[in-house]
């Protein structure tokens, strides 16, 4: 079974974080779900780097990496997932677009169990619930 290596990034603004929905996936199971937005990492690259990069791609979105929170090993029936998530800060929201999702949501940390998560992102919005960050 394939393995996926990701990076996905927590980002708070405000108090809120934001949640990234997906729009049609080629595995159904991951259609329409909300994610914390992130995404590979490229040769020569850190983890934190990769982030930046992908979140400024996705969300034309400027982030400061704040720290480490936890990695989720998922697997799901057609793909196995290791995704390493950080604590990351908006600088600056005022020139957010929508890249690669259908759209986004600012929610408060006790919003977040009403909105359909994917699978692998569920433990961390378990880790925020329970650890109030």
């Amino acid at each position: 079974m394939k393995k996926l290596s990701v990076v996905a990034a927590v980002i708070i603004h405000n108090g809120k974080y934001l949640c990234a929905l997906k729009g049609e996936h080629k595995y159904p199971y991951l259609s329409h779900k909300y994610e914390f937005p992130g995404g590979k990492i490229e040769p020569n690259e850190t983890a934190e780097q990769a982030l930046i990069r992908e979140i400024h791609e996705e969300l034309n979105l400027t982030i400061d990496v704040k720290s480490f929170l936890l990695t989720v090993e998922h697997s799901y029936p057609d793909f196995q997932i290791e995704l390493v998530t950080y604590l990351c800060e908006a600088t600056s929201i005022d020139e957010l677009v929508i890249h690669e999702h259908l759209g986004i949501k600012w929610s408060h940390t006790e919003e977040l169990e009403q909105l359909d998560w994917a699978a692998a992102d569920l433990p961390i919005v378990q880790y925020l619930l329970n650890n109030k960050i």
